[in-house]
């Protein structure tokens, strides 16, 4: 039996050893769920876990009170194993976060304890807010993966997928700004803003129909006047934008842009576009890390197939994290296809025996592909090499 084999039996034993503990923090997860940012108790369970067993842990981390780090050894190739722990106001972890948790955790600890002293280190990292605010942007912004090799993660879900089709995202608000006036008794004195941002759907509707595949407007009027009787001088929209790539996504902001003022243009009133937030990057996959962990997915009994041609499943801060090193984000089931997740029925997947098993199956082979990152240098290179190539094309 060659080395690294007898390295993944062994993680693979670890992890079963820890079935138990695992499983008693995904369901403590579970039973208190916390919004983004307010995940207090599951930072703390996490951070507590981990320094029970060695790892080097600060707390707190860019700024954002929930957010962690935790380090076991030094140097490179450094491995990132990346753990969310945020729920959905009113569905709880209906997107099953605190298996992402525990399956990181999991994988943590086997791989810590596999690997000993050999050359490296891993950081395990605490993401808050994936689900709303993006706690991985502000990570990444803050240098915390600038020294790491591969940043690893596995999301529960509706297919077992190799990778995530995930596509870039920032939300763009919309302002008209018109002239108050009464809309009988002094209708020429007017400007409608409200009659603008409705000018500005329908030129939407017209842009929708020549978006490439993975581009997508969704939109909203968040304001649209005070009262019938006075022609409106305010009128407030958003707008959800979402494309195959950042850049992609840089154009389509343009093209909106250009849509706003060409109904104000249309309507004499005035316009201001603006994003709110960072707004997501899109996911890279690194197809060298995403098949190597594949490969062990299969050997833990699930075998995961590359995503439906077509499908995309929205966005997450994960992208901002792939674009700065070579990352992984593959799906595992805990349900069947025609569920789907934000619902009550995947909160209870997320609980659930096929939760559990997905849970130890995942942290298995995140632990088996941290190994062979750890004591396979020429791993590391490609992984780098391929995600040089994908920079260079823009992919």
């Amino acid at each position: 039996m060659e080395w690294h084999e007898e390295l993944h039996e062994r993680a693979d034993e670890r992890v079963e050893l820890l079935d138990e503990r695992l499983w008693a923090v995904a369901t403590a997860l579970h039973e208190h769920p916390e919004l983004s940012y307010e995940e207090h108790a599951a930072a703390e369970r996490l951070t507590q876990e981990l320094a029970d067993d060695g790892f080097e842990v600060e707390r707190g981390v860019a700024g954002l009170p929930t957010a962690f780090t935790a380090r076991a050894g030094d140097g490179r190739p450094c491995v990132a194993l990346l753990l969310e722990y945020d729920a959905l106001p009113g569905l709880g972890h209906a997107c099953g976060h605190n298996l992402i948790a525990a399956a990181g955790l999991g994988a943590a600890l086997a791989a810590r304890e596999v690997l000993a002293d050999s050359p490296g280190s891993l950081l395990v990292v605490g993401c808050p807010a994936e689900e709303r605010g993006g706690g991985k942007v502000a990570l990444a912004e803050a240098g915390v993966f600038d020294e790491v090799d591969a940043a690893l993660m596995v999301h529960p879900g509706v297919h077992s997928w190799s990778w995530a089709p995930l596509t870039a995202q920032v939300e763009v608000k919309v302002t008209f700004h018109g002239r108050a006036a009464h809309p009988t008794g002094d209708p020429e004195a007017g400007i409608d803003a409200l009659a603008a941002l409705i000018q500005m759907f329908g030129a939407m509707s017209a842009l929708r129909q020549r978006l490439p595949a993975g581009s997508h407007i969704q939109g909203i009027i968040t304001h649209g006047g005070e009262a019938t009787n006075i022609v409106p001088d305010r009128a407030e929209g958003r707008f959800g934008l979402r494309a195959l790539t950042t850049g992609a996504l840089d154009s389509l902001v343009e093209d909106v842009t250009a849509g706003a003022q060409g109904a104000a243009l249309a309507t004499g009133a005035k316009v201001d576009v603006e994003r709110v937030g960072r707004g997501y990057a899109h996911f890279r996959d690194n197809p060298v890390l995403s098949e190597r962990f594949t490969e062990h997915l299969a050997a833990c009994g699930i075998h995961a197939t590359p995503p439906a041609p077509g499908v995309f499943l929205g966005s997450s801060d994960v992208g901002d994290v792939s674009v700065r090193v070579p990352a992984i984000h593959p799906f595992v089931a805990i349900t069947a296809e025609e569920y789907s997740d934000h619902t009550p029925e995947f909160a209870a997947a997320a609980a659930s025996p096929r939760g559990r098993s997905a849970l130890l199956a995942s942290a298995a082979a995140l632990a088996r592909t941290a190994i062979d990152l750890r004591t396979h240098p020429a791993l590391v290179s490609q992984a780098w090499d391929c995600f040089r190539d994908q920079a260079r094309t823009g992919h």
